[in-house]
């Protein structure tokens, strides 16, 4: 319990990837990629519950030795590059419903995400009750202003490219814009089952960031994390 209300950590990790072969599991500075997030999880002691979504029993027997739960495989219609998150939860959800088990909140730590850290989650949780949230979903500021991008025509024009009104502000002077970075999603157990949402009534930013906002994708996204996991950078705005 933490702030007497009970938490679930879904960490979902099927086996397949296509962009780098058992991304999930990868050696990253020594320790598999998804034990990061399970550290994490684990430190934050926010969790009455953290359990591994898998449908690989690689996965799960590594998750298992970190100290996560896998108290089921994921089904394999589950498991399918075309599988949809939103379902992935309301399995893990169900399984719960079905041994009448409940928890109040659970949050969705997506294991591509191994710098989000203890204190993010914990800062997430209490920003969810500050504002008496829904849900809370982790944001960084984008790397560049969206004001200055634009789809391209067949012939690759760059008239009215950038529109008139923001040419001549300077890159300082522009309006701040988000992303959603995949860190941390929390959602109230009933709101998420009746809407299958995580925006919407009640739903609230937790910024984060960028540094600790890589979400894992291809190898160079890898190489990065190595980098900032070996000190090169060093966060002092959460000492």
């Amino acid at each position: 319990m933490y702030n007497n209300k009970s938490f679930l950590a879904i960490i979902p990790a099927r086996g397949g990837s296509k962009g780098i072969k058992d991304k999930n599991i990868i050696n990253l500075k020594g320790k598999p990629l998804i034990a990061y997030t399970i550290d994490a999880a684990k430190e934050s002691q926010v969790f009455d519950e953290i359990i591994v979504s898998t449908d690989s029993l690689k996965i799960a027997e590594i998750s298992k030795s970190f100290g996560a739960k896998v108290p089921f495989l994921r089904p394999e219609k589950l498991a399918s590059d075309n599988a949809k998150t939103v379902d992935v939860i309301i399995h893990a959800l169900n399984y719960y419903v079905n041994k009448n088990i409940e928890f109040d909140y659970f949050m969705l730590l997506q294991p591509t995400s191994p710098l989000r850290n203890s204190k993010d989650i914990k800062n997430a949780v209490n920003l969810l009750f500050e504002k008496n949230a829904n849900s809370v979903v982790s944001v960084c500021e984008t790397e560049h202003s969206p004001l200055w991008s634009n789809t391209l025509p067949d012939d690759l024009s760059l008239a009215n490219f950038i529109k008139q009104e923001v040419k001549n502000i300077p890159r300082q002077e522009l309006p701040k814009y988000y992303r959603i970075n995949g860190a941390i999603y929390i959602s109230n157990v009933d709101f998420f089952i009746r809407e299958k949402d995580f925006y919407g009534e009640k739903s609230y930013a937790y910024i984060m960031p960028p540094e600790r906002s890589i979400d894992i994708d291809n190898l160079v996204d890898l190489k990065l994390v190595e980098i900032l996991l070996g000190g090169v950078y060093e966060d002092k705005r959460d000492q």
